[in-house]
């Protein structure tokens, strides 16, 4: 890791990323992609050493209250945090200002923090937010070798439930001709009903590459999938979107027991759940 000093630590929608860079190996990451131009090797995390100051001065100074997001770019639990602690003092700075919270993780480590969460859920709102793409725990290693497996993962969002911390899970990116079948989407469904997750995103049964993140994954399909590459290069080229073959059938599976089992699905009213901080607790459970 390195250190850095910030000019600032929100962007225009509440957003912050304490740390640039990520350690958990995951074959896809779009966070690689060149259009957001890092400047050093992306497992050389970049700490934004002064982050934790500008947070605080920037709550003290809003006008209204709001929900703060992390973890868009960078995921907050990556191991460092274990020795940094960096999340969980920016988490005690948004509740001390009474502000709402959410983040986006694939980790376990989440539970750590389950007391300050808890309090921020009963001073405002919280809502933490976990990556699902494989059932399989074996799989799951290939693709994320450096994070917890899908098993830890479901576990902490069913600790998470029964603590009264309101979840949503992030049914993304699937990969074509590796985890676009049937039973993988049923699987990680299955789980979510059995967490009870509020809601769960998926954008479609595929993933996204462009310079930068394309590389990567195709070396890494070289060194756990020989000859997947070819035939991703042949039905894709340079596109952006990369989208299974079996997409229609699995979002219809996806929509149909979300539906039996009162998951919200609609990307738009989850995402208003999310960055809108509702007056009572009784507000944001009427949107679901």
């Amino acid at each position: 890791m390195h250190f850095v000093k910030a000019k600032g630590i929100l962007s225009a929608k509440n957003g912050m990323n304490i740390y640039r860079g990520c350690t958990h190996g995951c074959i896809y990451c779009d966070s690689r992609s060149e259009c957001y131009g890092m400047k050093h090797a992306f497992e050389d995390v970049e700490v934004k050493e002064n982050a934790l100051e500008l947070l605080e001065d920037t709550l003290r100074r809003k006008r209204a209250k709001c929900m703060i997001g992390t973890g868009s770019m960078s995921d907050p639990y990556i191991p460092l945090e274990q020795r940094l602690g960096m999340t969980r003092k920016a988490l005690e700075i948004v509740q001390r200002y009474g502000f709402g919270f959410t983040l986006i993780t694939k980790s376990p480590s989440v539970l750590r923090d389950l007391n300050l969460l808890q309090a921020v859920n009963q001073k405002a709102k919280c809502v933490v937010q976990m990556t699902l793409t494989a059932c399989d725990d074996a799989l799951c290693k290939i693709i994320e070798p450096n994070v917890a497996p899908t098993r830890e993962r479901f576990t902490a969002l069913k600790t998470l439930h029964e603590a009264g911390i309101p979840t949503v899970v992030w049914l993304t990116p699937i990969l074509p001709f590796i985890t676009d079948t049937k039973e993988n989407i049923e699987g990680i469904l299955n789980r979510c009903i059995e967490a009870k997750v509020r809601g769960i995103i998926c954008f479609g049964m595929g993933v996204t590459l462009r310079a930068g993140n394309r590389e990567y994954f195709y070396k890494k399909l070289d060194a756990h999938f020989p000859g997947l590459k070819k035939t991703y290069i042949k039905i894709y080229g340079d596109s952006y979107s990369v989208m299974s073959p079996h997409n229609t059938e699995l979002m219809s599976v996806f929509r149909r027991t979300c539906k039996a089992h009162g998951i919200e699905h609609n990307v738009g009213k989850i995402f208003k759940y999310l960055n809108n901080l509702e007056n009572t607790q009784q507000k944001q459970l009427e949107l679901f």
